[in-house]
């Protein structure tokens, strides 16, 4: 069932590696001022300088690398305004077989400061032009972009419909080359106690209300009574794939984000949501094992563009999220409609 996939994958990947090391070089001579001085603002998100180099090198590798008879369009935040993007360069829109969202870097914040782990992510879906969606994606990859304290830096990739044989995880030692199988363990707890689980709240605009929507979710589920020891730890990732590895490797039971809810109810117009290209990697959670979806319980579909806003929730295991998901959709209802 992979098979016919595997030479897109490989491409995907070998891109990653591209990025991974133009970024990490740049970081390496760069300070944190130079890399977080602001190129642009965008539609979809503020633009940061190692943002473009970033940028730079996808648009060098696809050009010289990308298999000249797999045409593709590359969703890219950041270069939507110059026209469609695709390679080989100038093929119609039209004649490409495939559509590749891409973040080259998501968790910008944290890598410019050297402060976490920011990651590559790209996924690839057979080309439907506009109505091309989430659910359409075949292939998805993550890369780590690491700080300068790391050693290693782990890659994962999954094909849709394989399972877990589909999957493909190795952790790159960057110092001696050498790549070593990365077990993928989603949590198989059956509850929350005593375990990380957060809504999203990265920002100051919408915090307030999603902070008091959780507290009455962990006090319904698990009987978290105030004084108390914490029984539920948070942890506030600025990056979606970075939460979706935390679910991948068994840290975290539920990681979700619901700012698109939280910022209509408040009447708010603000792009800090997000997007398809932060969570075009879903796709390798769900063939781990773990559960991604809308707050609804419905399936992803967004659009593989750069502007629509995404509110999703992830568990590790079905259990948990049998557990969670009516009270939380109870709860959106009540505060957030």
């Amino acid at each position: 069932m992979t098979a016919p996939l595997e030479p897109l994958r490989a491409a995907l990947l070998a891109s990653h590696d591209f990025i991974r090391d133009a970024v990490l070089a740049a970081r390496d001579k760069s300070s944190g001022a130079d890399l977080s001085a602001i190129a642009e603002v965008t539609a979809a998100d503020t633009i940061y300088a190692i943002d473009k180099i970033s940028e730079d090198a996808i648009t060098h590798w696809f050009t010289a690398h990308w298999p000249k008879d797999e045409p593709v369009e590359l969703v890219l935040e950041g270069l939507e305004e110059s026209g469609p993007l695709t390679f080989p360069k100038g093929t119609p829109v039209a004649a490409t077989r495939w559509k590749c969202i891409m973040d080259p870097i998501d968790g910008t914040r944290n890598i410019m400061y050297d402060k976490r782990s920011a990651w590559v992510l790209s996924a690839l879906a057979p080309q439907r032009g506009a109505a091309t969606s989430i659910a359409d994606l075949q292939i998805a990859a993550m890369t780590e972009l690491s700080t300068t304290k790391q050693w290693r830096s782990d890659q994962i990739s999954a094909i849709a419909g394989a399972g877990r044989a589909g999957l493909r995880a190795e952790s790159l030692n960057l110092f001696t080359g050498l790549r070593e199988p990365l077990p993928l363990r989603p949590s198989a707890a059956t509850d929350f106690r005593h375990g990380f689980a957060s809504l999203a709240r990265f920002f100051p605009d919408g915090k307030a209300l999603t902070a008091q929507l959780e507290e009455k979710l962990w006090h319904e589920i698990e009987g978290a009574q105030r004084g108390a020891s914490p029984l539920i730890f948070d942890d506030q990732y600025i990056s979606t794939g970075g939460q979706i590895y935390e679910l991948l490797v068994g840290h975290d039971r539920m990681l979700g984000d619901i700012r698109p809810l939280v910022f209509a109810r408040l009447g708010l117009k603000s792009s800090l949501v997000c997007h398809p290209y932060d969570i075009c990697t879903e796709l390798i959670l769900r063939e781990a094992g773990g559960v991604a979806e809308k707050p609804d319980g419905s399936r992803l579909d967004a659009p593989l563009d750069t502007v629509s806003p995404v509110a999703w929730i992830g568990f590790a295991n079905e259990t948990l999220a049998q557990r969670a998901r009516p009270v939380l959709q109870r709860l959106i209802r009540e505060m957030l409609t």
